[in-house]
């Protein structure tokens, strides 16, 4: 198993391509593709990219991928101007499938279920990678954007699948704005699409959440009036009242998304002490007309969840990105294991520019990866996916770092 990565800021997506996947051959030694994940931001020509990177890496490697805010690498990080990367690996003893379906926005349970049901199970999984379209309806001039549920789109796959797989992936956004999304589905590129790549072999993966968000207050709240991802009342009074007392103001309705605030639930001991890890944050995409309720980014919550308002920590955030991926390097050495390749998801609400930082938490990974000699290629997403306390979950406002190794 071997992992190149190129990266490219030009307009000319074709070009790009084609030097991306050129870099990333000549980096890695790569002799002979096996898969490439492929990202570009909605400023690039997303099919034009895509056959430039066909052109070099030939007609047999599938290409999985699609929309990105930015692309992260080893000396490149950028989110701005016409960010692309792609990382080519030589599979060698590892397997891999790759499954893709379309007409996710007409049904996401029934989507992850046909999509499950096109593996043929022939490898015994370790490994699912997973990048689907975030964006359901983009935003109008009067309402938020809606999403594609990670959560639906997951229970419709954990019901088909006959193996239990770990799911690591993403919901894919390629701009600020919400504007439609592209992915890479191994021979096309699709849209309102889903793309799997199921692995298996000789290999072991591990992986780490970086998390970022504390309490307000360590007040739980409970919902008391919702639908879908639209949030109307929490403990019986208008949320949107709430949050303006929150804010002291009502600035925050202008940002889409709203950039400070979070919903946050505890999957651990209620009173306990604050532990990362175990909570799942929502991200606020915007507020409904007329001020009539708040839109969530993902519809997995309903009436009578516990809540807590969450506060973004940029310095929790830069630690955690830090301190885990040390960790995590640390315990893949110390059980004789050799990192082969770095994959960092990271939302794109983490940046500098969005969350008004000094730093790039994500230079963070780069420097301990740079360190341990690792090739490291990541992406800015929208949803981020991951195995929490046992379970396979959409995140929001975390980054999700996975590492493939060998003996």
């Amino acid at each position: 198993m071997k992992a190149g990565v190129g990266y490219c800021n030009e307009k000319d997506a074709f070009a790009s391509g084609r030097n991306i996947a050129e870099a990333a051959i000549l980096t890695g030694k790569i002799e002979k593709p096996g898969l490439v994940l492929a990202f570009c931001s909605s400023q690039v020509n997303a099919d034009a990219f895509f056959r430039g990177l066909r052109s070099i890496v030939g007609d047999e490697a599938p290409i999985i991928g699609g929309s990105a805010v930015g692309i992260i690498t080893n000396d490149h990080l950028s989110y701005e101007g016409f960010p692309a990367g792609a990382a080519v690996l030589q599979l060698d003893e590892l397997q891999c499938e790759v499954a893709s379906v379309n007409n996710l926005d007409k049904d996401e349970k029934q989507a992850g279920r046909e999509l499950a049901e096109r593996f043929a199970n022939e490898i015994k999984g370790k490994l699912l990678l997973l990048f689907y379209d975030s964006v359901k309806f983009p935003p109008t001039s009067t309402t938020p954007p809606i999403m594609n549920a990670s959560p639906t789109l997951i229970s419709g796959m954990e019901e088909a699948f006959t193996q239990s797989v770990p799911i690591i992936g993403a919901g894919l956004v390629g701009d600020y704005d919400f504007s439609p999304t592209k992915q890479f589905c191994g021979s096309y590129v699709g849209s309102q699409s889903i793309v799997g790549a199921l692995f298996g072999g000789d290999f072991q993966h591990y992986s780490q959440i970086m998390h970022g968000c504390t309490p307000k207050d360590g007040i739980y709240h409970t919902i008391t009036k919702m639908e879908g991802p639209f949030i109307f009342e929490v403990d019986g009074k208008p949320v949107v009242n709430m949050i303006d007392d929150i804010y002291g103001d009502q600035a925050w309705q202008e940002q889409s998304p709203v950039k400070r605030l979070t919903i946050g639930v505890n999957h651990g001991e209620k009173f306990g002490d604050y532990k990362e890890e175990e909570y799942v944050n929502r991200l606020i995409t915007g507020v409904l007309p007329e001020r009539k309720g708040i839109v969530i980014f993902e519809p997995d919550l309903h009436e009578g969840t516990e809540i807590l308002f969450m506060l973004r920590d940029s310095q929790k955030m830069v630690e955690s990105a830090k301190k885990n991926s040390i960790e995590l390097i640390t315990r893949i050495k110390a059980e004789g294991r050799e990192p082969v390749f770095g994959l960092y998801i990271d939302c794109a609400g983490r940046t500098a520019i969005f969350s008004d930082t000094l730093t790039e938490e994500a230079a963070e990974i780069r420097n301990v990866f740079n360190q341990s000699k690792i090739p490291l290629f990541g992406f800015y997403s929208g949803v981020e996916v991951a195995p929490l306390l046992g379970k396979s979950r959409g995140l929001d406002w975390t980054g999700v770092l996975l590492i493939l190794t060998k003996e």
